[in-house]
């Protein structure tokens, strides 16, 4: 795996939000071949990840309902013990006991509810895990042949960057290679698919290479 797809994160995709590469200012002075980029947010803005962004509520809606119509029920199964607890606690002379146990009932119906409801969403977690990688496994073809467009032959993560002026921005430039090599994914990944780094772990308790993603439609 290159250390472009180990810099993909899902907690990165907040980033999509991120400015692109704006025109440089006609006074700027610019070194020739070095430039920054931020791998997460150029995955997060390409036309593959918006797409399937937009798609998987159509694809999943199943799942989508059946989360937020459990989610609803698990609610109104707590609110009248919460009720009760709020009354308990405030009476005058307040049984700690009883109140210590209401308080770990409530506890566990909302863990064991997030956790079924966890469960019922698996499979977008997993469709937008599969997307990811999909995007990032071309990131590198991507950003070599931006580099190489551009005469970049030092290409820093912008994360690791103080301050630079948007002159040495690249994320555009490998947004446009990017979405050349893969305009969209698959949304649903095979059955029995893993993400990356649970194959390896798997792969590494057996002792054997790591399975690839499968192999994304042509163009």
């Amino acid at each position: 795996m290159t250390n472009l797809s180990k810099a993909l994160v899902p907690l990165a995709l907040a980033l999509a939000a991120s400015p692109m590469i704006a025109v440089a200012p006609a006074s700027a002075q610019v070194v020739k071949g070095i430039a920054v980029a931020n791998p997460s947010a150029i995955v997060a803005l390409s036309n593959a990840f918006k797409n399937a962004e937009t798609q998987r509520p159509v694809t999943y809606k199943a799942q989508i309902d059946q989360a937020n119509s459990r989610k609803t029920q698990i609610e109104a199964q707590i609110r009248p013990l919460a009720t009760k607890l709020d009354a308990d606690a405030r009476a005058t002379n307040p049984n700690q006991a009883s109140i210590q146990q209401q308080y770990m009932q409530l506890q566990q119906i909302e863990q064991s509810g997030q956790q079924e409801i966890n469960q019922i969403l698996q499979p977008i977690a997993l469709s937008r895990a599969y997307v990811i990688e999909q995007i990032s496994d071309k990131l590198e073809q991507a950003t070599k042949s931006a580099m190489a467009k551009q005469k970049v032959t030092l290409l820093l993560d912008s994360q690791a960057v103080v301050q630079a002026d948007q002159p040495y921005n690249l994320n555009q430039a490998i947004l446009n290679e990017l979405n050349a090599l893969i305009p969209n994914a698959q949304l649903v990944p095979p059955a029995g698919w893993l993400p990356r780094a649970q194959r390896e772990q798997q792969a590494a308790q057996q002792g054997q290479p790591a399975q690839p993603a499968a192999q994304t439609p042509g163009r």
